[in-house]
């Protein structure tokens, strides 16, 4: 481990302009595989959820991969590779991707840290050209395919600070290795990722999060402005 300084990212609302979990049910819904009116409601309240950071994660992991898990990987493949054209691509800007490269120019360990799945998110990371992506593991059969559940701990609220803890462990390192350690978030979901920086950064934030970083004097960054 020779870098000084470490830098997490949030993804959703974060890096880029909209939640890619949520936006992909809606495609799904677009696309066929979900059933509307339904479905769009369903999605709508974990988001919900999501936003007033009281998720059931495990319930909503077992809702959201429940109309794609059981087709084959190709159709999978081919359906994500159509949504990170008309939906992702779109929400990722200019700022958000020199703000990347700027701390992987700098030397910085890089990740990003989202408590949307690794199905979603895997091509969103690569698209920023981050290859370390903590992102909620899904647990899979024999055969490969996604059972619906989740996989050790999820990248959600103290499960980030857990996960980026074992991460780095697997590295040989530890948290305290680092001189600079940035943390940027728009959720008040990461509150416990964030405490554990030397340099949070409360980005694009909610009203939630936007009113504790005032409180304790973070730093505030707006990307999509």
């Amino acid at each position: 481990m020779t870098a000084r300084n470490l830098t997490l990212f949030d993804l959703d609302g974060t890096l880029i302009a909209g939640d890619s979990d949520h936006s992909f049910g809606q495609f799904m819904v677009d696309i066929g595989w979900a059933d509307g009116d339904a479905w769009r409601r369903r999605n709508d309240e974990f988001y919900a959820t999501y936003v007033a950071g009281a998720l059931d994660v495990h319930a909503y992991v077992a809702f959201a991969t429940s109309v794609w898990r059981n087709r084959s990987p190709q159709e999978q493949a081919d359906a994500h590779a159509r949504f990170m054209r008309e939906v992702i691509v779109p929400m990722i800007t200019p700022q958000a991707l020199a703000l990347v490269k700027k701390h992987q120019d700098d030397g910085d360990l890089v990740a990003i840290v989202t408590a949307t799945n690794e199905f979603v998110t895997r091509p969103i990371a690569q698209a920023f050209g981050v290859p370390e992506l903590l992102a909620i593991e899904l647990e899979r059969d024999a055969r490969g395919a996604v059972t619906g559940a989740i996989k050790g701990v999820p990248t959600y609220q103290h499960g980030k600070v857990t996960r980026v803890g074992h991460w780095l462990e697997a590295r040989g390192a530890a948290w305290d290795d680092f001189d600079r350690i940035s943390v940027y978030s728009d959720s008040i979901n990461d509150l416990p990722l964030m405490e554990r920086a030397t340099d949070p950064v409360a980005t694009n934030p909610s009203a939630a999060l936007e009113a504790v970083a005032a409180e304790r004097g973070w730093r505030f960054l707006r990307l999509f402005e």
